[in-house]
């Protein structure tokens, strides 16, 4: 029996180990794809701001979350973000509030020089 538990102990180490890595990445892509909304929309390409915006909702709170989280019509919302969307400012700043809120930024504006 103690080395059937050992075995069983191993192999959820192993899986533990595999999904907290899976999180981690999954947690930095969702990072970095907000970063690509918030530059896509500043850099005046709103409507992939808006795709990738409800890719990430998706991915995260959800459609019934961010209604929740909004006080908005789950159904507006997912026209809000639709690829002919068009979301008032208000709004964006909502979505883009409750996604940043899941998954525990802040947002840093900085500018560069362009090409």
């Amino acid at each position: 029996i103690d080395s059937e538990f050992q075995s069983i102990c191993n192999c959820n180490a192993r899986v533990r180990t595999h999904y907290s890595h899976q999180m981690t990445v999954a947690a930095t892509f969702a990072k970095a794809m907000l970063d690509e909304a918030a530059t896509s929309l500043l850099n005046g390409e709103p409507a992939v701001a808006r795709l990738i915006l409800r890719e990430l909702v998706n991915a995260t709170v959800g459609f019934e979350g961010l209604a929740i989280e909004t006080s908005r019509p789950s159904k507006s919302l997912h026209r809000m973000l639709s690829e002919k969307g068009n979301p008032s400012m208000d709004n964006l700043a909502l979505v883009f509030g409750a996604v940043r809120k899941t998954l525990g930024v802040v947002f840093e504006v900085r500018t560069i020089a362009s090409a």
